[in-house]
């Protein structure tokens, strides 16, 4: 019996089991607890409990074998058919579908509707898709269709950026989802503004940046929270690696690029979040504490890290003078802890040493998804690597799948990298 949420596991069948006794005895006993504590009577949905309707038990009957899925299982894995320049829209389609908190509710029906045109429908019929077990390509039309109409700088057969997409696609589905239900929004002068809604996009992908802008004069610090589904990194061009080349070694221009930029990726994240930036004399604001008009300094930290956090590698540099796609390889680490770059980074060391522990876990993060651009900006094509279970690869390339080593992996020219934390409490 797992006490924490009241399930049972039976070891015989190694899977978990339903008793209709067990869980009215529970549902019971909450309610004793409940009444004994005054808590509305509203709470006794917050139980886990389930039991199976009329039609649910006929299903059943007629499907008594159970499909369990292995540890070298390839279900979930499917291609998706290039309906014309759409590779911005599989790649980040296969990203969903191995993002495991997304996967569980959409295979659970959790989205309740009775729209003819709704993407979130259309995203649980993609899940219900891909793990039915079949292996030809899927034709995702309808979700096309459903872009389109929903994202009109989207429409058309040209190429188009996958990370455009992935902020489309999260905002649309987060809309929906808004408005399906009757999911709760925080004031937005609140400092809970990292999370503003409980709707299951912004459970997963929504954190919260943390701004301080410290004044220089008297030293007072002013301090805003706003959401963010991503996280873009600036990548610095060919030309200013050969100037560090020449400075460092004095010509040896022949030293192979990628050994030099090695783990590169946490530099440029501790280049966003530790280096405070000074905002000149030409940007002065309006101190809260002083109320004078002083310069400053501002610095960026994570407040709220999500479940999964995305980096954005901005590989396209568009100038005055032209437009070109930035090629250099950037490496990046299959498991990344985000605790330098926590605001409450400098409160860890009063803690006792249990809970620095347990703070620690929670800004661990293990790769799963790597988004590539190959090619050049003109003529490009997108393609990504997803994991499957704990430890297997698999490169999707629109309708075909093949397997791929970790170092395939960390050695792509990735465009869009999707971390999942590896530690998760629950409420």
């Amino acid at each position: 019996m797992d006490l924490s949420f009241g399930q049972m596991y039976c070891f015989l069948c190694q899977d978990y089991v339903y008793d209709k006794e067990v869980e009215q005895y529970a549902q019971k006993e909450w309610a004793k607890v409940c009444r004994f504590n005054g808590w509305s009577e509203s709470l006794l949905s917050t139980l886990p409990y389930w039991e199976p309707t009329g039609t649910e038990l006929e299903y059943l009957k007629l499907n008594p074998k159970r499909r369990k899925i292995a540890a070298d299982s390839y279900v979930g894995l499917r291609g998706l058919v290039n309906l014309g320049n759409t590779c911005f829209m599989n790649c980040i389609l296969q990203a969903f579908v191995h993002t495991p908190m997304l996967r569980d509710y959409f295979l659970a029906e959790r989205h309740e509707c009775d729209k003819e045109q709704c993407l979130v429908c259309e995203m649980t019929r993609l899940f219900q898709k891909f793990y039915a077990g079949e292996k030809t390509a899927y034709i995702p039309f309808r979700l096309l269709h459903l872009v389109w109409t929903n994202a009109r700088h989207l429409a058309g057969y040209e190429q188009q950026d996958a990370h455009e997409f992935l902020i489309a696609a999260l905002d649309l589905l987060h809309q929906h989802l808004s408005a399906s239900s009757n999911h709760v929004i925080v004031d937005e002068d609140s400092n809970e503004r990292g999370n503003p809604c409980d709707c299951i996009i912004d459970q997963i992908f929504t954190g919260g940046w943390q701004s301080d802008v410290t004044c220089q004069m008297c030293g007072g610090v002013s301090t805003t929270i706003d959401p963010f589904w991503d996280i873009s990194l600036d990548l610095p061009g060919l030309t200013q690696y050969f100037v560090l080349l020449l400075r460092f070694f004095d010509g040896y221009t022949f030293i192979v690029l990628p050994q030099f930029i090695d783990g590169y990726i946490l530099h440029l994240i501790q280049v966003r979040f530790t280096r405070p930036e000074h905002l000149g004399s030409s940007a002065k604001i309006k101190c809260s504490s002083c109320h004078s008009y002083q310069e400053s300094t501002k610095q960026l930290t994570l407040n709220k890290l999500p479940i999964v956090c995305c980096f954005h590698l901005k590989r396209f540099e568009h100038t005055n003078k032209a437009r070109r796609k930035i090629p250099t390889y950037i490496s990046f680490p299959m498991d990344l802890d985000l605790s330098p770059f926590m605001a409450s980074r400098r409160s860890v060391n009063t803690r006792d040493e249990t809970s620095v522990d347990d703070a620690l876990k929670e800004n661990k993060y293990s790769l799963f998804a790597v988004v590539n651009h190959l090619g050049s900006l003109q003529s490009g094509h997108y393609s990504v690597y997803v994991r499957q279970h704990r430890d297997q690869w698999f490169r999707c390339n629109d309708s075909t799948i093949l397997k791929a080593s970790v170092h395939d992996v960390l050695h792509s020219e990735a465009y869009l990298l999707f971390y999942h934390k590896q530690y998760l409490e629950y409420d």
